[in-house]
Parts: structure tokens; C-alpha cells; sequence
């Protein structure tokens, strides 16, 4: 099962949270611009090289403003791709559409630049056996996502958090010695 299924409840509640944060009461400057009943259509295009994730995602963003916005995916999470590609359509209402763009875009840079970086990684040690295992150094509140693009990026995701794994660190050790 997917790490984001697993964890759908704590997605839902980030991205309500980032919504809110960044449209608060309402976005002022598209309610006075655009009127309610206008339609649009957007595209989401890259601009570099790399793999895409956190499609997803952006999805999620766009139907919690409206579930009436029509979401096409052109590429899928783990794809690579070019300057130009691409990535997704998106149409349906502009007020939802001009509200959720610059989240969707931010969690999408975010984990393609992870997932990215993470498949140079990988790609530079398989001659050698070696298994890449992420940790538990992430992005506040984030962790759940960035996860998801480490395993997107082709290496292997090691445990959630404190609960769902034993692993004795310097530290116990240290705390161990100082008690005898």
C-alpha cells in the first residue's frame, strides 16, 4: 500500500492547513478580478529536468476548492521530465483554479526536487549493491510527502517516525554507558 494511502487523514490535514494559510478569509484579490461564474483552464508545464511527484497531491488541492475542477494528468509521479513537458491540465472554475495554484506548485517543486536529487543518488550507487534508506530529517509536518518522493526517487523508505521502528543511536548508547 502506498505510504500516501496510509496516511490519508494527515494529507487531507496539511493541505487544509496549507489552504488556509495561504487564502485565510478568501483571496481578495481574485474575488474583486474575476468573476464568480468565470471558467479556465491551466497547465502545468516544467521548467527543468528531473522527476515529477506530487501529482497526487496537486489533485487533492484543486478538488478540496472544487470538486467540479477537472484535473488531466499528461505525466504520472515518477516520470522524468524536460523543460517544456507537459505535466497536467487543469480546468474549471478560475477562482479555485488562481487559489490553488501556487500550493499545488510548491508541494510539486518540493517532491520532484526530491524525488529528483534522490534518483541521482540511487542511479550513482547501484554499481556498488548499495540500498538507499531515507531518515527521519524532513521538512516539519511534511514528512509523509517527502517520504513518498524518496520511494518516488527510487530509494527505500526506512521508518515513519519513533513509533513503527527500534533503532539504538548514539545516544542510548551514550546514556547506557553513563548509567553503569
Amino acid at each position: 500500500m502506498n505510504i500516501l494511502k496510509q496516511h490519508e487523514k494527515h494529507i487531507d490535514l496539511l493541505i487544509n492547513e496549507a489552504l488556509q494559510e495561504d487564502i485565510g478569509p478568501g483571496d481578495v484579490t481574485t474575488d474583486i478580478v474575476i468573476p464568480q461564474s468565470a471558467v479556465m483552464k491551466g497547465v502545468f508545464i516544467s521548467k527543468d529536468e528531473g522527476i515529477i511527484c506530487g501529482l497526487p497531491l496537486i489533485k487533492k488541492v484543486f478538488q478540496k476548492l472544487d470538486p467540479g475542477i477537472k484535473v488531466t494528468m499528461k505525466k504520472k509521479d515518477g516520470d522524468r521530465v524536460r523543460n517544456g513537458d507537459i505535466i497536467a491540465v487543469v480546468k474549471g472554475k478560475a477562482r479555485a483554479l488562481l487559489m490553488g495554484e501556487r500550493l499545488s506548485l510548491n508541494i510539486m517543486q518540493q517532491l520532484s526536487g526530491v524525488s529528483t536529487t534522490t534518483a541521482e543518488y540511487v542511479k550513482l550507487v547501484k554499481p556498488y549493491g548499495v540500498t538507499i534508506l531515507d531518515t527521519r530529517k524532513t521538512t516539519p509536518m511534511m514528512r509523509i510527502m517527502e517520504k513518498y518522493a524518496v520511494a518516488v526517487g527510487g530509494a527505500t523508505n526506512h521508518r515513519i517516525g519513533l513509533y513503527d521502528m527500534v533503532l539504538i543511536k548514539n545516544n542510548h548508547l551514550m546514556f547506557i554507558d553513563l548509567d553503569r
